[in-house]
């Protein structure tokens, strides 16, 4: 792997829901409520949310990442045939305080002290990355905490990466954007960002213009790259 594809790096920009947290931890922590239908809900879940922030930036119908995901919930729900409205206000109460990868602490940490501008670049609402980022106590090692709400679009929407830029004050080339999604990483890498795919569960690359700097197993393998 060539490390000089990230000499230069000022600023390291991660995708929240995936990459920094696990969005699947939501449902794991009621597995047993719902049996064998845990997977299916789950995964569901996850890819109506996905659709629905795309098809609504196509549509102009931009509503917060709060309501997509809990009206990708309820579909999931609706198409397993599982009715329990309080199970479903405990899923969208535990979105709120996903578990985050076990090595993103100590990465991020790392990260601050070979100097590096450190900030979330996310779909999710404002209040959604506030709790979720207090609950795994990341407050102290991100310098900003950023929301596609002040834009009422989602990414991969080259205005999102704008943001990260505009707010940071670099420029896209200045950035090591990370994302464990490869439709995301491939919006960062055709914005003209330094992009690391965090490939956790070895998918084939999309095939989308952009392609990533940096393939990773796990964000653990990041600081490394930081180094000239």
């Amino acid at each position: 792997m060539n490390e000089n594809r990230f000499s230069g790096v000022r600023a390291c920009v991660f995708d929240a829901y995936g990459t920094l947290f696990n969005v699947h931890s939501a449902v794991a922590r009621h597995q047993a409520r719902l049996g064998g239908l845990a997977d299916g809900v789950s995964a569901l879940w996850r890819t109506k949310q996905l659709e629905y922030t795309w098809l609504r930036t196509m549509m102009g119908r931009y509503v917060d990442f709060w309501q997509v995901t809990g009206d990708a919930l309820d579909f999931a729900l609706e198409t397993h045939r599982y009715e329990d409205p309080d199970l479903r206000r405990d899923l969208m109460e535990a979105y709120l305080a996903l578990d985050c990868y076990p090595e993103v602490p100590e990465v991020l940490q790392a990260l601050r002290e070979k100097g590096l501008k450190l900030a979330i670049l996310s779909n999710g609402s404002s209040d959604m990355l506030k709790a979720a980022v207090e609950s795994a106590g990341l407050s102290e090692l991100l310098d900003a905490s950023l929301s596609v709400d002040v834009l009422q679009c989602y990414k991969p929407m080259p205005a999102v990466y704008q943001m990260a830029c505009d707010h940071l004050g670099v420029a896209a080339e200045e950035i090591s954007f990370q994302s464990s999604n490869a439709w995301d990483a491939a919006g960062a890498a055709t914005f003209g960002m330094r992009v690391a795919w965090i490939n956790r569960f070895k998918q084939r690359p999309e095939r989308l213009p952009g392609r990533p700097a940096a393939e990773l197993e796990s964000l653990s393998e990041l600081p490394a790259l930081m180094d000239d």
